[in-house]
């Protein structure tokens, strides 16, 4: 009963990252802060990846990253449940003549055992919390070790359970969404192009806790916690000049107390011990 609980959650975020999948990078493309978070992202994972070295990728979209990283000489199998998605992704492979460097596969992070190609990889990679939208993210993570090479890294991209910009918004009367991460043990609710799926906040404590046996924890970074979060769309456009000075505050502190933990995400990575 569980697992069909489970697997219930996820194809309800299958079906709406499926719908939302035509128009995915249509929506992001033109966002400055999202380019930003992109970059960071990018920057932190290359810092410890040797030339060559192969990357799993969970929930990986329409295959933005896994572009990225296959241009710059990395060996990408990039998964997602979402079949539009894979669609997607597959389609952008081609375009950009990149099938040596890139290879997909339909397969939930949930069973990172039915895998067709189990590497071992140099790294598992994970963006944009995809991984919050499972309340079993202790079982995913466990799987984590087999799949890699020794001394292998993981760096995923989080949504903690508190966000100081998202907090803030208690002071605009919008409370719900100021305090959704505090009550989110049941999930919370969210929605796209009309489909609903729930979605779980975890603090780098959590993740660091399940790992502790077989992973040591190489750095944690805080992602728009100085830098305004991206829904609040056009903040660099309407001011340029603070944008600027937060991009410039957030690159000093984001390995910092207390700003790694309180952002819209962190990134966490972590090598195999």
């Amino acid at each position: 009963m569980n697992e069909h609980k489970y697997m219930n959650y996820e194809q309800q975020a299958a079906a709406a990252f499926s719908k939302q999948s035509a128009i995915f990078d249509d929506l992001y493309s033109g966002n400055t802060i999202v380019q930003y978070k992109r970059k960071r992202v990018r920057q932190h994972v290359q810092q410890y990846l040797a030339p060559g070295s192969s990357i799993l990728e969970l929930n990986a979209g329409t295959g933005e990253d896994a572009v990225y990283f296959a241009q710059q000489g990395y060996r990408v199998h990039a998964t997602d449940i979402a079949a539009g998605m894979q669609q997607a992704l597959k389609n952008k492979i081609e375009l950009h003549g990149l099938q040596q460097f890139v290879s997909s596969e339909i397969c939930s992070f949930t069973e990172l055992n039915k895998l067709q190609h189990k590497g071992p990889y140099d790294m598992i990679f994970s963006n944009f919390a995809g991984l919050n939208c499972t309340d079993q993210l202790n079982n995913v993570l466990l799987t984590f070790a087999p799949l890699l090479k020794p001394d292998g890294i993981v760096t995923l991209v989080i949504l903690p359970k508190f966000c100081l910009w998202e907090t803030l918004l208690a002071f605009k009367g919008k409370t719900k969404t100021a305090f959704r991460r505090f009550f989110s043990n049941k999930g919370a609710s969210a929605h796209i192009e009309g489909h609903y799926f729930k979605c779980w906040y975890y603090n780098p404590s959590y993740i660091k806790r399940v790992l502790h046996n077989t992973f040591e924890v190489l750095s944690i970074e805080g992602l728009c916690t100085i830098v305004p979060p991206s829904y609040i769309e056009l903040f660099p456009e309407k001011h340029p000049a603070a944008w600027q000075w937060l991009q410039k505050k957030e690159d000093q502190w984001k390995q910092a107390w207390p700003w790694k933990y309180i952002g819209d995400y962190y990134i966490i990575t972590l090598k195999k011990k």
